[in-house]
């Protein structure tokens, strides 16, 4: 289980980035083909898009990272073993 926990770190790893150069080669493409009197609509759509789907995308790549380091090996399975450091 562990090492499926590692392999899926690097899939999200790698998926985190690529969703980000997606979304903004989306985003610039649709800007781009909008006319003058819709772009500035398209634009703010894009941007809450952006702003909400990047941070989504940054919280991804950390936990891939938690995960290929091998902090969710060991799961507390009880209330008892969680301890404060």
């Amino acid at each position: 289980m562990n090492a499926l926990k590692r392999f899926l770190g690097i899939i999200w790893i790698l998926l985190s980035p690529a969703t980000v150069a997606f979304l903004l080669w989306q985003a610039s493409d649709k800007i781009g083909k909008a006319s003058d009197l819709t772009r500035s609509n398209v634009t703010l759509q894009w941007v809450v898009i952006l702003v909400i789907f990047i941070p989504i995308c940054i919280g991804l790549l950390i936990f891939g990272y938690y995960s290929v380091k091998g902090y969710y090996d060991h799961l507390p399975e009880s209330s008892a073993e969680i301890t404060d450091y």
